[in-house]
């Protein structure tokens, strides 16, 4: 069942559009996915003064040396992920909430954690804003997961370690998939790894880049 976002004053309907034609141009197949992604307000995921651009495909500065991902880079991590439909999900770096708002209209429910506060806090104003209240914020070391609501069904990564934190393995449900950018600034690959009968399976997709993740390395794998 999809959650949905209250109505509220967005830009204009042609400009999504267009956004979600470049997206479906881009390889972007799942209709759920694009009609998501078509009917969230980006523009209200940013500063004001950056709102002009929130629908070109583009990444964007959130502050804190953090940034809101690329509308292709969101569509494209949201489809792999939702593949297997699962039910409750994890993101690792909360940032603008902005993911986290579009996994929101797709899943049961989303675990959410991110370091900094500040973003914490936007963020959790903007998706109550919004309506979407099965998403639950956490500030932490994302590189820990969040073990007291273990297992998930999905593990999405949003900014890049160039170790494999052991925790988010652990708190993947048999069957579930973690998505995350992995590696150093300038070398990082999109990487999928399945959980399958107590084995995990990797499979590398994509040259991508991603802020870094900030968190422990204990128990690299």
């Amino acid at each position: 069942m999809q959650t949905r976002i209250r109505g509220i004053g967005m830009t204009s309907q042609r400009t999504r559009d267009r956004l979600v034609c470049r997206l479906r141009d881009r390889g972007i197949a799942d209709e759920r996915v694009l009609e998501v992604m078509r009917r969230t307000p980006r523009h209200l995921f940013v500063d004001e003064a950056l709102a002009s651009r929130a629908y070109e495909d583009t990444a964007l500065p959130i502050g804190f040396g953090q940034t809101l991902s690329q509308p292709y880079i969101v569509a494209r991590m949201t489809e792999i992920l939702c593949q297997a439909r699962p039910r409750r999900v994890l993101e690792v770096g909360t940032g603008s909430g902005y993911q986290a708002a579009i996994l929101a209209q797709l899943v049961e429910r989303v675990y959410s954690v991110e370091r900094i506060d500040a973003l914490v806090r936007q963020a959790r104003r903007r998706l109550r804003d919004l309506g979407l209240a099965n998403v639950q914020l956490r500030h932490s070391d994302g590189s820990w997961g969040w073990e007291s609501q273990a297992p998930f069904d999905a593990i999405l990564v949003t900014a890049a370690p160039d170790w494999l934190p052991t925790p988010l393995l652990q708190q993947l449900a048999e069957g579930g998939r973690l998505l995350l950018p992995l590696g150093e600034r300038g070398r990082q690959t999109l990487v999928l790894i399945r959980r399958q009968g107590g084995e995990f399976e990797r499979t590398d997709l994509e040259a991508v880049s991603f802020v870094p993740l900030v968190g422990s390395p204990d128990g690299v794998v």
